[in-house]
């Protein structure tokens, strides 16, 4: 079967750790992506689950980026774990 050249660009620390995980796995980064393309070839689909990652969300970086500017000025409040119970339940 002829053989083709496929170049991807990626972050350079990502290439870096795909190509650890790819050592311990026993393979390199072609095996790798030659075994997704047939898996997506065979499949017509991604063969996994691709989502966003509620987290990151605009409403919770908000919140975040509210958060660290109320440390920031000192607006905070030092509650115990059982303080913080006690309000949930109360």
């Amino acid at each position: 079967m002829a053989q083709t050249l496929v170049n991807i660009r990626m972050d350079e620390e990502l290439k870096k750790s795909m190509e650890q995980t790819c050592q311990e796995l026993g393979m390199n980064m072609t095996t790798a992506f030659t075994i997704f393309a047939k898996k997506m070839s065979r499949e017509k689909r991604i063969p996994f689950e691709v989502s966003v990652d509620p987290f990151y969300s605009e409403k919770n970086a908000n919140a975040l980026n509210e958060s660290i500017a109320q440390l920031k000025e000192g607006n905070v409040v030092i509650k115990t774990i059982e303080e913080l119970e006690e309000m949930a339940d109360g």
